[in-house]
């Protein structure tokens, strides 16, 4: 009996390791920046970018008292957001995109709360997050409302536990029409979740893959407009409503 439970606790313990292995192979075959993005955003030589183990940050010459934390998106790098980053830290938001663990942001829900705590608590912090990370960002959220000016998803929507619909915090929902992921649908039911005031953008011709710039995306649907396009648009909507609330 005893040699029987030895063998099968060490079977099981074979099949931990053998899944815990599959899904780390799994993250660390990631979305990266492209070439193109690389080339524009000068990450290692902008004095104003400043990367870390853990954050990657892009700080303002003439801050407005505004911080933008943005979560990734599920096997997504940082570098891919890069221009985000960059557009709005040149009109004057400090923005921080944390390195989740394992390129998932559900494995490092809390790290709005360092940021805030460490980068700087006096700037007004909105939470946005691109898909599974804006799911992250809204339980967030949800928890720590006193803590979060406005919350930003992108190409994304929370879950039943995080229901905002009897909250007064600022959201604001920008989602593509050509989006293979989360689709209009998608979107549409989330709104019983989503306080009345909720503000909603949908990006004609713009994908999943959109949010970020790092080429296509196994699932998503071909964009009708450059990379370029959705990411200027996704940038001047989220100026314009930061700005208003």
């Amino acid at each position: 009996m005893k040699k029987i439970l030895k063998w099968a606790g060490l079977f099981l313990l074979a099949v931990i390791v053998v899944g815990f292995l599959g899904f780390y192979i799994w993250s660390e075959q990631t979305y990266s920046a492209t070439e193109k993005l690389t080339k524009t955003i000068h990450i290692e030589d902008d004095p104003m970018i400043e990367e870390n183990n853990d954050w990657l940050i892009f700080k303002s010459e003439d801050s407005n008292g505004k911080g933008v934390i943005l979560y990734p998106g599920a096997k997504v790098e940082v570098e891919a957001y890069g221009y985000i980053g960059k557009s709005l830290s040149d009109k004057g938001y400090t923005v921080v995109i944390p390195k989740m663990p394992l390129h998932i942001a559900f494995l490092g829900i809390n790290e709005a709360e360092k940021i805030i705590s460490d980068v700087d608590k006096n700037l007004d912090w909105y939470l946005s997050g691109h898909s599974l990370g804006g799911v992250a960002a809204a339980s967030y959220t949800y928890d720590h409302q006193d803590d979060v000016k406005g919350l930003i998803f992108l190409a994304s929507y929370p879950t039943n536990s995080a229901d905002f619909s009897k909250s007064d915090m600022p959201v604001l929902s920008i989602y593509a029409e050509n989006d293979g992921l989360t689709t209009g649908d998608d979107v549409e039911n989330s709104k019983k979740l989503l306080p009345s005031k909720a503000a909603f953008h949908k990006i004609d011709g713009g994908n999943h893959a959109g949010f970020g710039v790092y080429g296509p995306q196994k699932g998503d649907k071909e964009a009708s407009i450059s990379v370029w396009e959705q990411q200027d648009e996704i940038i001047q909507v989220m100026d314009d409503w930061m700005k208003e609330n």
